[in-house]
């Protein structure tokens, strides 16, 4: 009973999908079937009509009878065949033969894809062409009254074309036989043909319109216009010559004979329609004319510039040459008083040379001025370089004459630094004449004797010819340096010598008290009758700091007090 059960599902199992495979079937071919409807409802036929409008003939007629022989084969073999090709598939389907269903099928689709790729490139083909006999026939039609419009344009000005009026004739000539042949190719049909020409005959008509519409201004540029400036600028050098003006060496001369030359060329190349060298020629002419007249306008310039600066030139550097001479008489005086460091003589030298070398480039300057060989931009050149010379050698040599001057103000300064120091020395030898003190230390005597000798160096050094200043000075440093101390130590030592009485007079209150101070004062009044202040004023600031701690202090304080007031 269970192997009848599953048998009779199998069985189920097995229509249900066949029906399912069947049914798939039979949706491919309702595809496919409108597929085919929707293809011979469409109206190729009138399509193909539009090309009546053109002329069917050449190639025209030749597309038109394969697009049409190729839609009737479409009409009459291959959707009948399609037609075939699903009853095939239906029935292979009700048999349950899926397989065979299948490749039918698979072959339909590729006729009927096929057959849109067929209808596809027709009607692509078709709007090609039309499109392209509107575009060729609208340029056309646009072309021709500009043509004729340029040929009368060529007739009313054709002395503006002097010989080249008839390569441009021919040139339109040209033109319009092409026009003919574009006529002749849509005539045959030949209408691809035709937009080719089309398309070549737009280039070539813009290139003669633009040559025609060029021509005049680049022939009378080339004819008379460039010419005629380039016969001024020659007549303008010519006079500038006459004038003294020398713009020989710039070569313009035969610069212009060149492009003279090359203009006659042109207007041969124009007549003969080529505006090709003109063209280049023109705009490098037209630079360089104006290059030219900048070049002898500056000529110009410096001539003027030569004949007004040269006076003042030549009254700068003789200035120049006598104040340097006034220097050097200065400088040999000098020689004999002081001594010059070595820089400054190579400063000297230096200058002398300098100058001299400008006096020489004077000269030569002159003589080139007056044998005319050398332009006035250059002569102007040089002069401006020998104006910033002077002003040089004018500042170097200020600056030289304030240094040996400065000679003579160091030797003063020197000796009034000699009397102050004098001067101080003489005022600490009386302040200790003055002083109420036993005596003087040997060492302040020393001191004092070291700044006399040192004193005397300088005014050695200062009779020395030639003067050696930085000797001088050196001297005076010493010197300073020596008086400088003795000031200081005989002021301390006179400090210490009032300071000590203060203190011995202190201390004796102590002095019946305690017979050790007595006899520590005793020493302290020993050693300041020997003139030994320092050591007198130790014991006896020791001896009281050990009976009175602070004494010291307070006598010291108490002291400066009485300095102040």
């Amino acid at each position: 009973m269970a192997y009848i059960i599953g048998t009779i599902l199998v069985i189920i199992a097995l229509i249900i999908v066949g029906l399912i495979l069947r049914k798939r079937v039979y949706d491919v071919v309702d595809r496919q079937e409108s597929w085919k409807m929707d293809i011979m409802n469409r109206n190729i036929a009138s399509e193909l009509q539009r090309i009546k409008n053109l002329n069917l003939s050449g190639e025209t007629q030749v597309k038109f009878e394969t697009w049409k022989e190729r839609w009737e084969y479409i009409i009459t073999r291959e959707l009948p065949d399609i037609e075939e090709y699903l009853l095939d598939a239906e029935e292979a389907a009700d048999r349950y033969r899926f397989s065979t269903a299948k490749k039918i099928l698979r072959k339909a689709d590729q006729t009927l894809q096929s057959i849109e790729s067929d209808i596809e490139n027709i009607l692509q083909e078709l709007d090609q062409l039309l499109e392209s006999e509107e575009t060729s026939r609208l340029e056309i039609e646009q072309i021709q009254p500009e043509m004729k419009e340029l040929r009368k344009k060529l007739s009313q000005h054709r002395y503006q074309y002097g010989k080249a009026d008839a390569h441009f004739d021919n040139a339109i000539d040209e033109l319009e036989k092409r026009l003919k042949q574009y006529h002749e190719f849509t005539q045959s049909g030949d209408y691809h043909e035709a937009q080719q020409l089309v398309d070549e005959l737009k280039v070539e008509f813009a290139t003669i319109r633009q040559q025609i519409n060029d021509f005049p201004t680049i022939y009378k540029s080339c004819k008379h216009d460039l010419p005629a400036q380039l016969d001024e600028l020659l007549t303008g050098i010519k006079g500038m010559k006459d004038d003294g003006y020398r713009v020989e060496h710039l070569g313009f001369e035969k610069e212009i004979h060149n492009y003279q030359r090359r203009l006659s060329d042109c207007v041969t190349s124009l007549d003969k329609g080529d505006l090709e060298d003109a063209r280049q020629i023109i705009p490098e002419l037209e630079e360089r004319i104006k290059e030219m007249y900048v070049l002898l306008e500056k000529e110009a310039i410096a001539k003027n510039y030569i004949e007004t600066q040269i006076p003042s030139y030549r009254h700068l550097l003789d200035e120049l040459s006598t104040s340097f001479h006034e220097t050097k008489i200065e400088v040999e005086e000098l020689k004999q008083a002081y001594y010059f460091e070595d820089g400054d003589m190579e400063k000297y030298l230096t200058l002398d040379k300098a100058i001299s070398q400008l006096r020489k480039q004077f000269d030569e300057l002159s003589i080139e001025i007056e044998n005319e060989d050398t332009s006035h931009m250059e002569l102007r050149e040089m002069i401006e370089a020998g104006f910033k010379q002077i002003e040089s050698l004018q500042a170097e040599l200020e600056a030289f004459k304030k240094r040996i001057r400065a000679l003579r103000k160091d030797e003063l300064e020197a000796k009034e630094k000699l009397s102050e120091v004098k001067n101080q020395l003489n005022d600490t030898l009386r302040k200790l004449n003055k002083s109420n003190i036993p005596g003087v230390p040997t060492f302040i005597w020393n001191l004092s004797e070291t700044a006399n000798e040192k004193n005397a160096q300088v005014l050695k050094t200062l009779e020395k010819k030639p003067l050696d200043i930085t000797e001088v000075q050196h001297a005076i440093t010493e010197a300073e340096k020596a008086i400088d101390t003795v000031v200081e130590q005989t002021d301390m030592m006179l400090d210490q010598a009032y300071l000590t009485e203060q203190v011995i007079q202190y201390a004796n209150r102590y002095r019946s008290q305690y017979p050790l101070l007595a006899a520590k004062l005793a020493e302290s009044e020993r050693l300041f009758r020997s003139y030994e202040y320092e050591l007198s004023l130790e014991q006896a600031a020791k001896a009281l700091e050990e009976i009175e701690p602070g004494a010291l202090k307070r006598i010291e304080a108490f002291q400066e007090e009485e300095v102040l007031n």
